[in-house]
């Protein structure tokens, strides 16, 4: 069965990440995997989504814990998924930075129903995260580390597989980097402006319902 294409060849690249449309461009020359599809980048069944979960747009976002970047913008993705109360917002980890980021990333999603949470509070550190800042930053938002440990080891085979598959999708993206955003049908590979991932959600919910 033919599945639609969410990758290269189908988007937009955000005109603001030049930068990244130019990474994009050199990974495509040298052969790439696969383009995600659509139902894998927003229909994971194992994805959390975190806004509406019935919205009528996608906004996929990439992110590493430790990610300076990502925090930064957390707070103004957080403020437009609020304000307009109607996107699908898939924040999708993609640990790259390393153990502490794959810790922080089995931890968060062991969580549960509680993710936002653990996101939240980890959102908010600053810096390079070690295990210890991890653990104290769970405790301090009210988790017990011995719980989410358990809960990994109950789920480990949900958890890393959902991992695995976020990696192959920023991989078939060809992302060089976090955060990288899928908003609507237009990839942002890199910091984007919000009057921008505004711009491509108005035209992917006027597609929508046109």
């Amino acid at each position: 069965m033919h599945h639609p294409t969410l990758g290269r060849r189908g988007f937009l690249v955000g005109a603001t990440a030049a930068f990244g449309a130019a990474a994009i461009g050199a990974a495509k020359a040298a052969g790439m995997p696969p383009d995600p599809t659509p139902q894998e980048v927003f229909g994971d069944p194992g994805a959390p989504v975190l806004g509406n979960p019935r919205g009528d747009v996608n906004l996929v976002e990439y992110f590493d814990f430790q990610c300076p970047y990502c925090k930064k913008i957390y707070p103004d993705v957080g403020r437009l998924v609020r304000e307009d109360g109607n996107v699908r917002y898939l924040l999708k980890d993609w640990p790259i930075f390393g153990d502490e980021s794959v810790y922080a990333s089995q931890l968060t999603l062991a969580a549960g129903k509680y993710r936002p949470q653990a996101l939240d509070a980890l959102m908010k550190t600053r810096g390079r995260l070690t295990t210890k800042m991890i653990d104290d930053t769970l405790v301090g938002a009210g988790f017990k580390i011995a719980v989410l440990k358990e809960n990994y080891r109950r789920d480990k085979a949900a958890i890393d597989g959902l991992l695995s598959r976020n990696y192959a999708q920023a991989d078939g993206f060809g992302f060089s980097g976090t955060p990288a955003f899928v908003a609507g049908t237009v990839l942002f590979p890199g910091v984007p402006r919000m009057e921008d991932v505004k711009a491509a959600l108005a035209k992917a919910r006027a597609r929508n319902h046109g």
